[in-house]
């Protein structure tokens, strides 16, 4: 199951109705659940009060619930730790004497977003770059809460790396113009995302994977880009998988889609290709083949895609022929907690409503 954002845990607490909406996506047979972004141990890491947090007693109680709950269905899972850095204020109104973190100052160049004219130009103003005492003080965050979910019994870690938050940012050039060991070439952007991955393996050990999502599009950008070539992205994951990561998340708008010109192969498979390690595919999976809509839907720059076909049967081939090794899939858990049950059955899921099931508990 793929991490998908709910907000539905008041004052950052996951309570009841959460761990059952976890519990019955293991019972309904879903391996490995993802969770969806959990708030590290800082002031900024995140901007909804109802988005979960991964400290405090009271949000450690909460999630100590849902993860006996998915065992005791017999399903792992991990938490996404998750800071989100320049896009801080797009989910809610934020606290205007909290410095949001960004690398450089910047929030990133707009091009085809989702958000509106209104929160961007909130953003547009350059705030501080990050100190090295921010820097220290968010590495030490995600240490904190790696901490306290190893001590309740989660069975991995997962770090968010994509989409233009935090550690992207550091990774993308428009968003990090630092000069120091943190920014400049390919390897000092990649820097401070493999000190953190370091730092989260230093403290959980060897025996937990470490999963980490990436992707190539920013939500300031969809056509964005961290990498233009294999070369290029080998350089960024290799940094990664040398500082403990296990497993690549590849988050792109669909799966199937080449990377690169000149090959077939999707974002899963040229981290696998690169890296050695083993890779996660997530994007559209299971939804039907037709015309979509973009995720700018609702900006001024929407536009529909016609999308190829996403099936599972076509993920299971992939994975057979050793593209990827998973499939992360999101939108159809959400309306069926049955999932894996129903694709080992033959029987068709139900089909995604988002305005039935994008925040209805099941």
């Amino acid at each position: 199951m793929s991490p998908m954002t709910r907000q539905q845990s008041p004052n950052g607490i996951p309570g009841p109705d959460v761990a059952e909406y976890y519990r019955k996506r293991a019972a309904g047979g879903t391996g490995l659940i993802v969770t969806e972004g959990v708030a590290i141990d800082h002031p900024s890491a995140v901007d909804s009060p109802d988005v979960p947090r991964l400290h405090g007693d009271e949000a450690l109680a909460g999630w100590q619930s849902v993860v006996d709950g998915v065992h005791a269905e017999g399903g792992l899972i991990i938490p996404q730790l998750w800071h989100v850095g320049p896009l801080w204020g797009a989910m809610a109104r934020v606290d205007p004497a909290i410095t949001p973190m960004r690398p450089s100052g910047r929030w990133g160049t707009p091009g085809r977003t989702g958000y509106s004219e209104k929160y961007i130009d909130f953003c547009r103003p350059e705030t501080r770059p990050m100190t090295d005492e921010d820097i220290a003080e968010v590495i030490a965050g995600y240490v904190t809460s790696a901490r306290n979910a190893v001590d309740l019994g989660f069975d991995g870690i997962a770090i968010h790396g994509g989409h233009g938050y935090l550690l992207d940012a550091f990774m993308w050039a428009d968003t990090n113009s630092r000069d120091d060991r943190w920014g400049g070439d390919l390897e000092r952007r990649a820097a401070f995302p493999a000190a953190v991955v370091s730092a989260v393996r230093a403290e959980i050990g060897d025996d937990l994977p470490i999963f980490y999502r990436f992707s190539q599009h920013k939500q300031q950008d969809y056509t964005a880009r961290i990498a233009d070539t294999p070369e290029e992205l080998g350089v960024l994951l290799g940094a990664l998988a040398d500082a403990g990561v296990d497993v690549f998340d590849a988050s792109i708008r669909y799966f199937t889609t080449p990377a690169f010109e000149g090959s077939n192969l999707g974002l899963a498979g040229w981290a696998k290709k690169l890296t050695g390690k083993a890779a996660m595919a997530v994007g559209s999976a299971g939804m039907p083949a037709g015309t979509l809509p973009t995720p700018l839907a609702g900006s001024k720059q929407s536009e529909p895609v016609t999308a190829p076909d996403h099936s599972l049967d076509g993920a299971g081939d992939r994975i057979a022929d050793g593209e990827f090794d998973l499939i992360a899939v999101g939108r159809l858990h959400l309306a069926n907690p049955d999932l894996a049950s129903r694709i080992r059955d033959g029987v068709d899921p139900i089909a995604f409503d988002r305005k039935r099931h994008e925040f209805t508990l099941h």
